[in-house]
């Protein structure tokens, strides 16, 4: 698991137009990055467009912002579509999920007592270095985008 005050490890991954996208091509610039377990699901939905939301207050800001999921390429094009996302989404569906792995995001999950392996929803904030900043785990949708925000604003981020 990457916590605050770590580098955050490098990863190249497809986006929704199936164009790669790696860590390393967004150094020096500030990146929000969050994880969310599918697209189309009512929490992801709405996390998604609260993000698309403030897309230009993070931009501002000097911020990439960038959404992963365990999606293919292809459900995250509609997505994209369905919902006006001007976010890139990424996508980690090859059989072990080695990047969310990487981040501490792939774990064991219950749900109406059935088990099975889940992106728990969570946010980096990555510094233009590449160090993480802040972390928020288990995510509650609701006030979450303006939390990521006020925080990226506190950081000086516009260096």
């Amino acid at each position: 698991m990457v916590r605050p005050d770590e580098k955050a490890p490098d990863f190249c991954l497809p986006d929704q137009d199936r164009n790669g996208l790696c860590l390393r091509d967004l150094r020096g610039s500030w990146v929000v990055l969050f994880f969310y377990p599918r697209d189309g699901s009512k929490g992801c939905t709405q996390e998604a467009r609260d993000f698309a939301s403030s897309y230009d207050a993070f931009r501002s800001l000097g911020a990439h912002v960038v959404g992963v999921s365990p999606d293919t390429p292809l459900s995250h094009k509609a997505f994209e579509a369905k919902n006006d996302l001007p976010m890139r989404l990424l996508s980690d569906s090859e059989r072990y999920h080695t990047m969310l792995t990487s981040y501490g995001v792939w774990q064991q999950r219950k749900l109406y007592g059935r088990e099975y392996m889940g992106v728990v929803r969570t946010t980096l904030l990555i510094d233009p270095k590449g160090t993480v900043v802040e972390r928020w785990d288990r995510v509650r949708v609701p006030g979450h985008v303006a939390t990521v925000l006020s925080t990226l604003s506190s950081q000086g981020s516009s260096s």
